[in-house]
């Protein structure tokens, strides 16, 4: 029997987002790590959710704790280790809009390894969701992450995945080998168009979405920014439009739109009636600054939408 609808595998930051105060720059605390906002946002939708990652026995990794305590995640398979460290980042805002700078390299999270994968948490899951980038912070994590998609597989776990390129962390080839693997592993697939155009070599979001439905993939879900989503499934393929909104700050929009896909997902397993909730969700994820804080619950999405 399924326990837990969405658990969630990757990395967790500690975020530290500029704000200008009496003509000083200043960074506030907050958190971020794209998997660790998926759990959020799926949570705030009404999922029950929980987190597998590994944190440093420091202060940035009790105020996760406190962070997923609160949002009534389940930790009961996170890792603390005594001597590692929890990574971060810090946000700056100019014209161009958000830059972020990494402070990760050794993470506790990065040293995860296959044999730390809590494999019944994993079979008791409706869903397992990672990334890119849960790949791509250590070669360790790659091994991992492919060994708990294939646990779940046999476990009759659905696999959703986030394409999350970051070339900061690895280069394009070793990103395309490693992603195109993992996608053709996935039964929901959350890509980014830029992402995607670099990851597949294409340009056109119909070829896109037809390469990874051709990888086998179930669902394709491409995001597309201002041009709203393309859902692709073997038997249909539509555009949701977007949401327009007057943003302040995309941090998170992705990931709050994956969690708000998936939770939305499992009421009815409707691809392109999520697509639409996630889309409005990612909204008004944008209407704040730093990647949690801002994203939306259950009531504030369906009034938002009521709206429209």
């Amino acid at each position: 029997m399924k326990s837990i609808d969405l658990l969630t595998f990757g990395e967790p930051l500690m975020e530290f987002a500029e704000v200008q105060r009496d003509g000083e720059r200043l960074y506030l605390p907050g958190h971020g790590g794209d998997v660790s906002n998926t759990a959020v946002a799926a949570a705030r939708q009404g999922a029950k959710t929980a987190i597998f990652t590994a944190l440093g026995n420091d202060s940035f990794g009790q105020d996760f704790l406190k962070l997923w305590q609160r949002e009534n995640i389940d930790t009961s398979s996170v890792l603390t280790r005594k001597d590692g460290r929890t990574g971060a980042y810090f946000i700056s805002y100019g014209e161009e809009g958000h830059v972020f700078s990494y402070a990760r390299a050794g993470s506790a999270a990065s040293l995860v390894s296959v044999e730390e994968l809590p494999l019944q948490q994993i079979a008791s899951a409706r869903i397992l969701h990672a990334s890119g980038i849960s790949q791509a912070i250590s070669e360790s994590c790659t091994d991992a992450v492919y060994a708990a998609m294939r646990h779940a597989k046999a476990s009759g776990t659905v696999v959703s995945y986030d394409t999350n390129l970051r070339l900061k962390l690895w280069p394009l080839d070793r990103a395309r080998a490693v992603i195109n693997g993992a996608s053709a592993m996935t039964d929901i697939l959350l890509p980014g168009l830029d992402d995607a155009q670099q990851l597949t070599a294409l340009e056109r979001p119909e070829d896109i979405c037809s390469f990874y439905l051709n990888l086998g993939c179930g669902v394709v879900a491409l995001t597309m920014g201002k041009n709203g989503t393309m859902v692709a499934t073997k038997d249909r393929l539509e555009i949701i439009a977007p949401y327009p909104v007057e943003a302040v700050d995309a941090t998170g929009a992705g990931d709050t739109f994956d969690g708000a896909f998936l939770a939305e997902w499992l009421v009815h397993r409707d691809p392109f009636k999520s697509a639409a909730y996630a889309n409005a969700a990612a909204a008004l994820s944008t209407l704040g600054k730093g990647a949690v804080a801002p994203i939306p619950q259950r009531d504030g999405v369906e009034e938002f939408l009521r709206s429209k």
